[in-house]
């Protein structure tokens, strides 16, 4: 009995150094006065304290303030008092850590006195097992808990920016759908068809399609084209453009729309009307002379030079009927003045000289009334002379067409004379008979319609042009379109000076009421009113524009040298001012025909009237000269130019200004200079003279040796220097030149290496005039 309670006694005794043995729990507390109730505190403050777990022990501290038993439990590890203490502890973890935190996040509370001073209770570490599982599941919990909470973070922050990328994509979209609808809508205005000249600027043709102007250039882009809104393109690109937008272009030509469309007259509105004559031929064959003679007047003793310079229209009663007869130059400059009075005639009267025959303007006015598939009338002049005769003048234009009628032919040879009157009548009867069988007819109750003969810029007038009405009625107070300028009729004045109030068919009238001077050669016409006649006068503008656009031609690699070689050429620069606009323009396209490689002539500008300030101030900043033809400068203008120095070059024939300004022209090329020989002179001797330099002994072999003049020093036919003779003399005189055969000393500037037997060439340089 004793010996198994010693049995019992010694395994109560190792069961209990067993116990000592294993891991505790060490439990903290406060100091603590009621030890009855140490169990049941202990299992109250397991909810408000925080696990730590440690190799071999865990430490359990109080985080409040109420004290707490302490108290070493050796009882077994799975009492049921224990497992209630692990349930809560799980329970309280899973109550989002309202009581609880690690301690190895706590540690300032490690450091304070309160956990340093309280009391722990040791506890076996099996007795709190189920502790450590459970921290560890809810550890991992967390871990997988913050890990999802992060990853939904991340997801809802990348949701976020896909979003807003979506947004932003959306927004974009948007816009894009929007302009792609205001597109469509502008396209779906676009006209379906529209008219255009054959240039456009971009701007208005963006403006007719209906679109904006960055549509068409946005399509020039995409050609390789860059414009402005401003820039003109052609028909052809315009069209283009037009067509990928669904847009057809009916190009209309603006020569058409600036062309008058002239209504044709019902036969019977149609009345016989006088004819119209141009009297032709080469100068000074009598032409004037011979109208004179029609007319009973003296319009020669009043030209310049006793030569028509400008076109003459006139009206001549006779028995028969009318005859309106225009007078034409016969000089050389005047070619469009004759080819004007060819156009606008019915029969041309051909005047040749009996003594001179045919010559080189009776050709050019032949080649004209050809050209205007006018009627010929030859009329040989001056056959009051000696031994006067048509056959030689019949057999020279015989050459050219114009076949006598008894020789079979159709051309009608008159021989008349000026002086005498002889022939007169036979010459006004054959018009007369050619005009009945042309028929000549108009109808004198229609707008009129005519030709500007000549103008000029009256200074107490204005603007007046010489019209010669070929059909309708003109009268004071009609509107009318003449080239780029509209008017209106304020006066008329006949050939006789008198005022009239109307002008029939083949009457030429000097007519005031042009905005600007007139172009002769103009055509004239009459419209129902202002705005008519202006439309016109713009639509020929625009054409202007156009030609001049079209005329720009671009510098190639052809062309380049003789740009060059144009620019670098020297210019005369002139300004004509006439009495008349084709005396101008004459004077201008006779100086023009003047050919050089050396200088070009330049008309700066050209026109009517008398020379004014404008006129001297545009040729003082243009460097020109002013050619007053037949016109004089006004007082002030006059007093400018000799201010600035402008010189005013005044001629009343052109021949006479034709040649002085070729003249002048010559002038105004640089002189050549030109070495000529004046002597030989042979070195006999050589003299070394202190404080002088060497003299050369000469001999004049040819010649004359003069000082100053050049010399050429050969030796052995071989150059050695050029330089001047610097002095000269004869045995102790200083003399000026020596003749040949005489002898003389010489030196030379700035050589002094003279030899004897060396040969001296005396020349002189002289400057001479460039040809054109």
């Amino acid at each position: 009995m004793s010996q198994k309670n010693e049995n019992n006694e010694k395994n109560l005794n190792q069961e209990s150094s067993a116990a000592d043995n294993k891991p505790k729990v060490i439990i903290k507390k406060n100091n603590a006065s009621n030890n009855n109730n140490d169990d049941n505190q202990a299992a109250a403050a397991v909810k408000k304290v925080k696990k730590v777990i440690v190799k071999k022990k865990i430490i359990i501290h109080n985080k409040s303030d109420k004290p707490y038993a302490q108290k070493q439990d050796n009882n077994n590890n799975n009492t049921p008092e224990k497992n209630n203490i692990a349930k809560e502890n799980r329970d309280n973890k899973e109550s989002k850590g309202k009581h609880y935190s690690h301690n190895r996040d706590n540690k300032d509370f490690k450091e304070s006195k309160s956990y340093k001073d309280s009391p722990a209770i040791e506890v076996p570490v099996e007795d709190v097992s189920s502790f450590k599982k459970d921290n560890k599941k809810d550890n991992k919990k967390r871990d997988y808990d913050k890990k999802d909470k992060e990853y939904d973070k991340k997801s809802s922050q990348k949701d976020s920016k896909a979003e807003a990328v979506q947004r932003q994509e959306n927004k974009i979209f948007n816009k894009l759908q929007a302009k792609k609808r205001q597109q469509e809508q502008r396209l779906a205005s676009v006209e379906k068809e529209i008219s255009i000249m054959e240039t456009i600027t971009v701007g208005d043709l963006a403006k007719k399609m209906n679109l904006r102007a960055s549509d068409i250039i946005s399509k020039l882009m995409g050609m390789g084209t860059m414009a402005r809104v401003n820039d003109i393109i052609d028909s052809d690109t315009a069209t283009i453009i037009a067509d990928d937008f669904g847009c057809k272009v009916n190009v209309i030509s603006l020569q058409e729309e600036a062309t008058i469309e002239v209504k044709e007259d019902r036969e019977e509105d149609l009345k016989p009307r006088p004819p119209v004559v141009t009297i032709m031929g080469h100068v000074d064959h009598g032409k004037t002379s011979l109208l004179d003679a029609i007319r009973h007047s003296n319009i020669t003793s009043k030209e310049s030079g006793g030569i028509t310079q400008n076109i003459g229209a006139y009206k001549v009663k006779m028995p028969s009927g009318e005859i309106a007869f225009i007078d034409t130059p016969g000089h050389a400059a005047f070619t469009m003045m004759r080819a004007r009075g060819a156009k606008s005639t019915d029969i041309v009267i051909l005047v040749v000289a009996s003594d001179d025959g045919v010559m080189p303007q009776t050709i050019e006015a032949l080649n004209h009334a050809k050209e205007a598939n006018v009627p010929i009338i030859v009329a040989v002049n001056k056959m009051d002379l000696p031994n006067a005769t048509m056959d030689k003048v019949k057999a020279a234009l015989s050459e050219y067409g114009l076949t006598p009628e008894e020789w079979g032919g159709d051309t009608q040879y008159i021989g008349v004379s000026a002086l005498t009157k002889q022939g007169i009548n036979e010459l006004l009867e054959a018009i007369i008979l050619q005009a009945e069988m042309l028929e000549l007819k108009a109808n004198p109750n229609r707008e009129a319609i005519g030709i500007v003969l000549e103008a000029s810029l009256d200074q107490g007038r204005g603007p007046v042009g010489t019209v010669l009405v070929q059909n309708g009625t003109l009268k004071i107070g009609d509107y009318f379109v003449c080239g780029l300028s509209v008017g209106k009729v304020r006066a008329m004045v006949n050939d006789l000076g008198q005022r009239v109030t109307k002008a029939l068919p083949s009457t030429p009238v000097e007519v005031l009421g042009f905005e600007k001077t007139p172009e002769a050669g103009e055509s004239f016409n009459v419209m129902l009113d202002e705005k008519e006649a202006k439309a016109i006068a713009d639509k020929r503008v625009q054409l202007k524009q156009q030609e001049a656009l079209k005329a720009n031609v671009k510098v190639t690699l052809e062309n380049l040298y003789e740009k060059i070689a144009s620019d670098a050429m020297k210019e005369f620069k002139v300004i004509i001012k006439a009495d008349v606009q084709g005396s101008a323009e004459a004077l201008r396209d006779a100086l023009s025909k003047i050919q050089s490689d050396k200088i070009r002539f330049v008309s700066i500008y050209s026109a009517s009237g008398a020379v004014t300030e404008s006129d001297v101030n545009l040729a003082h900043a243009s460097n020109a000269i002013i050619i007053a033809y037949r016109v004089r400068p006004s007082g002030k203008a006059k007093e400018l130019a000799e201010k600035l120095g402008i010189p005013i070059e005044r001629y009343d024939i052109i021949y006479e200004a034709i040649e002085a300004i070729q003249n002048a022209m010559k002038g105004s090329l640089e002189r050549i200079k030109k070495e000529v020989d004046i002597g030989t002179v042979e070195v006999r001797d050589v003299f070394h003279v202190p404080k002088v330099g060497t003299i050369a002994g000469c001999y004049v072999t040819s010649g004359k040796i003069e000082r100053n003049a050049g010399v050429r020093v050969m030796r052995d036919n071989v150059l050695i220097y050029t330089s001047k003779i610097s002095s000269l003399r004869r045995i102790k005189d200083d003399v000026k030149e020596v003749a040949s055969g005489y002898e003389c000393g010489a030196s030379i500037e700035n050589f002094n290496d003279i030899k004897k037997g060396d040969l001296l060439e005396i020349f002189k340089i002289e400057e001479i005039a460039q040809d054109l």
